[in-house]
């Protein structure tokens, strides 16, 4: 892969063992991938964040580096409310490592707004045709996919590395061949709601990472198509989905001659696989919450007190921006959670079963987190919060 002099100065180590580092894990990854040279990008969304999953070493690798990040940076969810972890039964211990890796990063210039949602956050991480690096599933399939920005599925180490060069290496979605859909994908029925996340959850397991593109009886949201990338992200590993006549690339291409249809009864399964499981969790968020996702909870939960342990997680932007819509919620008994999620907080696993509204959720939550899943829509979730 070609570098330039800029470039060869820092993989000499002229500005330091951060910067050598850095460009030696871009180079890397550009001659393992084909890449022909680093291009520049307009924002970095960095993952490895919470302790619960990158320990002592992670900690201690992000604590070693000397250098400031060179374009806006802004982190994954960590392992806990920064602010209210006691009240999410986070110990000492977890929230002292926490907090050192939080000043780690806030030492290289890293905006510390822990959101797998920055597009919420921030208007200017990326537009239509930017090259960026972000490392969180869901983010980097909304960044392919619904704004029309290009990123590559970035680990942690290689996103934090692109933040602190302002470069990566060019290759996988940021080329225009890569980007085309190869297989088409029919959905019969009317989708609503967490409908859009169970489709992800089926179609991601059967596609992998192949490029999708869909044709809708419905009209999706961008909290729709959110729910959607997310799932498919985490059944599958699709980093990129268009939408007929939606998505701002679909109508450029011609649709694929590999076929799959989805029918009514299949999306139904999802519902009815989890047989008589009983949560003893609700939890929203996964991806955050967006204000109208939050203003659809708030107007559901009116007048009602929850009965059984809920939480929403969200960003704390949105929290501090909108103090009286989570007045709204909290009154319920409802608890909004920020710089975190349900899936990377260790405060998820002295629960038993788990009640989401989210696709990707309930393939994390098993995994991750060793807690059965319940996948539901959110009126039904909030039905079960508010009955006990």
């Amino acid at each position: 892969m070609y570098l330039t002099p800029d470039e060869e100065k820092l993989m000499n180590g002229e500005r330091g063992p951060t910067y050598q580092k850095a460009i030696e894990i871009l180079a890397a990854l550009g001659d393992i991938y084909g890449a022909d040279r680093l291009i520049p990008i307009k924002s970095t969304q960095i993952a490895g964040v919470s302790y619960k999953t990158i320990g002592d070493a992670g900690l201690e690798w992000i604590s070693d580096l000397k250098g400031k990040v060179v374009v806006p940076s802004i982190l994954n969810p960590a392992g806990m409310d920064l602010e209210c972890w006691r009240e999410m039964g986070i110990s000492e211990e977890f929230s002292h490592k926490q907090q050192e890796i939080i000043r780690a990063y806030e030492a290289l210039g890293v905006k510390t707004e822990c959101s797998c949602t920055p597009y919420n956050i921030f208007d200017n991480l990326a537009g239509f045709g930017d090259h960026v690096a972000w490392s969180e599933s869901s983010a980097i399939s909304y960044a392919n996919s619904v704004i029309g920005a290009r990123t590559n599925r970035e680990g942690g180490p290689s996103a934090l590395s692109a933040a602190l060069v302002g470069k990566t290496p060019n290759f996988g979605f940021h080329l225009d061949e890569n980007r085309v859909p190869v297989i088409s994908i029919t959905v019969e029925p009317e989708l609503h709601d967490s409908d859009y996340g169970a489709l992800g959850y089926i179609v991601g397991a059967m596609i992998g990472d192949k490029v999708p593109v869909f044709e809708l009886n419905s009209r999706p949201t961008k909290d729709d198509l959110k729910s959607l990338g997310a799932a498919m992200a985490a059944s599958g590993a699709v980093a990129l989905y268009h939408v007929k006549d939606v998505t701002p690339e679909a109508d450029k291409y011609e649709m694929p001659h590999e076929e799959i249809t989805i029918e009514e009864k299949q999306i139904q399964e999802i519902y009815k696989s989890q047989g008589s499981l009983e949560p003893d969790l609700i939890a929203f968020g996964c991806p955050h919450s967006s204000v109208p996702e939050l203003e659809n909870l708030a107007r559901l939960l009116a007048g009602k007190k929850v009965k059984k342990e809920t939480w929403i997680c969200t960003s704390r932007a949105i929290k501090n921006g909108k103090p009286a819509l989570i007045k709204r919620i909290e009154k319920s008994g409802a608890k909004v959670f920020c710089d975190t999620c349900m899936v990377v907080s260790p405060a998820s696993e002295k629960f038993k079963c788990m009640m989401v509204n989210s696709g990707k959720a309930h393939k994390y939550a098993p995994n991750l987190c060793g807690v059965k899943s319940i996948l539901a829509s959110t009126e039904k979730c909030v039905e079960t919060a508010v009955s006990g």
